[in-house]
């Protein structure tokens, strides 16, 4: 897959005159919003935050800090409410990061990987798939 980076604006709930807007690598093996910890005083205090572990493709389990909520608002899609996960992140360049979007937040804001294109596409509908489920309208 290509890189696809997206401007995306993530907003503290309990603050929303704290906000980060920048660019985004869309990552869909990371499942959550990753930011750098350098950056979380930007966002200032959180409602809820926790300590979590995560995985990498190589299996190195690094600590980070699940906070919520907050607001993504993807370019183009609709806003989403979720976590933000912050971690330590090495940069190429002395303050200089890549935050990654991973696909939980994608689902939720109904956007798609276009891996032709190498862009981000609308999705029609929310995925909803169970063999039991039955609507009024349809009785099916």
């Amino acid at each position: 897959m290509g890189r696809i980076v997206v401007q995306t604006e993530v907003t503290n709930l309990f603050e929303e005159n704290k906000s980060i807007r920048c660019g985004m690598l869309v990552d869909t093996g990371a499942g959550a919003l990753i930011l750098p910890m350098a950056w979380k005083e930007r966002l200032g205090k959180f409602k809820r935050s926790e300590a979590v572990e995560l995985q990498l493709a190589n299996q190195e389990v690094l600590r980070g800090q699940a906070c919520w909520p907050v607001e993504i608002r993807i370019d183009g899609f609709r806003p989403v409410s979720n976590e933000v996960i912050f971690v330590d992140m090495g940069s190429e360049a002395e303050g200089e990061y890549e935050p990654l979007l991973g696909y939980v937040i994608l689902e939720q804001a109904q956007a798609a990987v276009d891996m032709l294109g190498h862009r981000l596409v609308p999705v029609k509908y929310i995925d909803m798939k169970s063999a039991h489920w039955r609507t009024a309208a349809t009785g099916r």
